[in-house]
């Protein structure tokens, strides 16, 4: 088996395998593309709805945070009527917020199809048992890139927002948000939670090069406690409450990485 996989491998030339790579690119941009048609289409039903929802109290986070904590009297102010009425100062802000939200709308939602097509691009290479095991990768890749996601829209992006949007140094300063600076928080956080959710893809492959051991995470794990808590206060506002809602995944995800690495 293994001679029939090694000899199906030479019979690729450098020509082959760059004809194989532009084909992989062109369906993934492809597939990027048709996402991004479809929300580009739908863009003010998603605006409405998903990205804009935590502008208001109504949000389910609020609601479900002011019901668990709301009798124990701590963290009041996520029980208060809340409102972020965005405003829009450039001409065309509209216009290019829309096509760019529509192409990295577009790039999350075509992630599983993208991780397809390398994946097809790069199993030919592998042996049997190499197959099984990267393959077994990008599946928890996927899981984990959208379990980012979740947790940066749900939980951090709309403490994160409450806080900074309701946070004044003088009373004579009114908070107004701008598209441009709302979008660019929303994005950003939430795609940097779902790449920051792939360590134990990461680990995994450096466990499976031979370049990383379980001991690590053990020898350095208080590093570890530190990085992250510094990391969490620097992608969120300076209150421990959001801080800690982005360590605790943070810190699982550390945890979790050092069981997928052999020992």
């Amino acid at each position: 088996m293994i001679r029939e996989e090694n000899e199906q491998l030479e019979q690729m030339s450098f020509w082959d395998h760059i004809d194989a790579l532009r084909g992989v690119l062109i369906r993934s941009i492809l597939s990027v593309a048709a996402f991004s048609f479809v929300f580009f289409v739908f863009m003010d039903k998603i605006f409405d709805n998903v990205i804009l929802a935590p502008c208001s109290s109504d949000f389910i986070v609020y609601r479900k945070i002011c019901a668990l904590l709301g009798p124990t009297g701590l963290f009041d102010s996520l029980c208060e009527p809340f409102r972020i009425d965005l405003i829009n100062y450039n001409l065309n802000a509209q216009f290019f917020t829309h096509l760019s939200t529509s192409f990295w709308l577009g790039l999350i939602f075509s992630f599983p199809i993208l991780m397809y097509h390398l994946w097809n691009f790069i199993s030919p290479a592998l042996y049997s048992h190499e197959k099984r095991s990267v393959m077994s990768v990008f599946t928890l890749g996927n899981l984990f890139f959208y379990s980012g996601i979740a947790v940066g829209y749900y939980l951090i992006f709309p403490v994160t927002l409450r806080f900074f949007a309701t946070y004044t140094v003088s009373s004579l300063i009114e908070n107004t948000v701008s598209l441009d600076s709302y979008m660019s928080n929303f994005l950003t956080m939430i795609f940097m939670l779902g790449l920051a959710f792939e360590l134990p893809l990461l680990c995994k492959l450096l466990s499976a090069m031979g370049l990383l051991k379980r001991k690590f995470f053990g020898l350095y794990r208080k590093y570890a406690v530190v990085a992250l808590l510094v990391i969490s206060a620097i992608l969120t506002p300076a209150d421990p409450f959001s801080m800690i809602l982005l360590f605790i995944p943070l810190w699982i995800l550390y945890e979790f990485s050092a069981l997928l690495v052999k020992e």
